[in-house]
């Protein structure tokens, strides 16, 4: 129900992707006459793979996090997370409110034991035709060096888990290379990592600068969750200005318009290496639990592949393999199951 369209770009992206996976099974969480009525409008209603589940609630892009936990515990957002606390669901895709899909899916799923702050990762792709992985997209805008340690940790076992890399290699972001540049933060944060990469714990490769992205130096980029975010808008903003220059300017006279035919199919290759849609998606790494995270504005291409994402960590059992990983790499931390001071208070208030 949430994101910046709703059941308008959800149910028309989830009739495609169980078209497309006859394996997969959705369960569409929000008030049911909508829904059905959606379904019903694409002639969907009795699709034997899709599901409704009743919530009376909606968490608004704009509610504080208090209303999402407390005054909202019916909310389409609370009640896919409680079916996968419940075992009902394998994973669970929201386009909603990122700070309340965060605090709810903490408090209702809990930490990976040594977990502080789960973090939003999610791909990027790089000059070398592979992902590079990134977090934290804007979970957590004010951090401390033990998160963005922790965030090395968690990026390395999913990079090991999905690409198959013993050693992934992580990269700080940074404002140069040199050690003594960055804030404070960033540089106490390199001093846990290259801590680390002695004991033989990570592979850290050092700091890494903005264009080091798209390069593909490393496998992984750590940062906090406001540069991490600012970061991910930016490149796919100037993903959309680039194809539309292109295409402007291909259109702009009748020679141009003949070489945009020449060179059609190296075009529709860029569009597609260019296109943000196809990088939708981002996981909630700490989490007991699968919970993804597609951008609020996402179409239902983009909305789909965010499934798509949801769908192959569940069918690979990413969660069992992470959770492994980062019980051999993490420090253990008796904080990572407390709740935040907002979190207790809400619900003591509820109580």
């Amino acid at each position: 129900m949430g994101g910046d369209h709703g059941p308008a770009v959800t149910i028309p992206a989830a009739i495609s992707f169980v078209e497309s996976e006859p394996e997969a099974e959705l369960i569409l969480v929000g008030q049911e006459a909508v829904l059905l009525a959606e379904l019903k409008k694409r002639k969907a209603a009795e699709h034997p793979r899709l599901s409704v589940v009743h919530a009376a609630d909606i968490v608004e892009m704009d509610d504080t996090l208090e209303t999402a936990l407390r005054r909202k515990r019916d909310s389409s957002m609370r009640v896919a997370i409680n079916l996968i606390k419940e075992g009902q669901a394998h994973a669970c895709v929201s386009a909603g409110n990122t700070g309340a899909l965060m605090a709810i899916s903490r408090y209702v799923l809990k930490t990976i034991p040594g977990v502080d702050r789960p973090a939003i990762c999610s791909i990027l792709p790089n000059q070398k035709d592979g992902p590079t992985y990134m977090l934290d997209l804007g979970a957590n805008v004010d951090c401390e060096p033990q998160h963005l340690h922790q965030f090395a940790l968690m990026g390395s076992a999913l990079v090991s888990a999905m690409e198959g890399k013993d050693r992934p290699t992580v990269g700080l972001l940074n404002v140069g290379e040199e050690d003594i540049k960055g804030n404070d933060v960033v540089k106490q944060t390199a001093v846990l990592l290259r801590a680390d990469h002695e004991k033989g714990t990570l592979n850290f490769y050092g700091n890494v600068e903005g264009d080091d992205i798209f390069k593909g130096t490393t496998d992984i980029v750590v940062c906090d969750g406001f540069v991490g975010n600012v970061t991910l808008k930016t490149s796919e903003g100037l993903g959309r200005f680039v194809k539309s220059v292109l295409t402007t300017e291909f259109k702009r006279t009748p020679l141009n318009m003949l070489g945009a035919l020449i060179a059609r199919a190296a075009l529709k290759a860029i569009s597609q290496r260019l296109n943000p849609s196809r990088y939708n998606g981002g996981s909630l790494l700490g989490l007991r639990g699968l919970v993804f995270k597609s951008h609020g504005g996402a179409d239902a291409y983009g909305y789909q592949w965010a499934i798509r994402r949801a769908f192959d960590a569940a069918n690979n059992d990413l969660l069992s393999r992470i959770s492994t990983k980062i019980a051999d790499l993490m420090p253990q931390s008796s904080s990572a199951d407390v709740p935040t001071n907002t979190e207790k208070n809400t619900e003591q208030k509820t109580a």
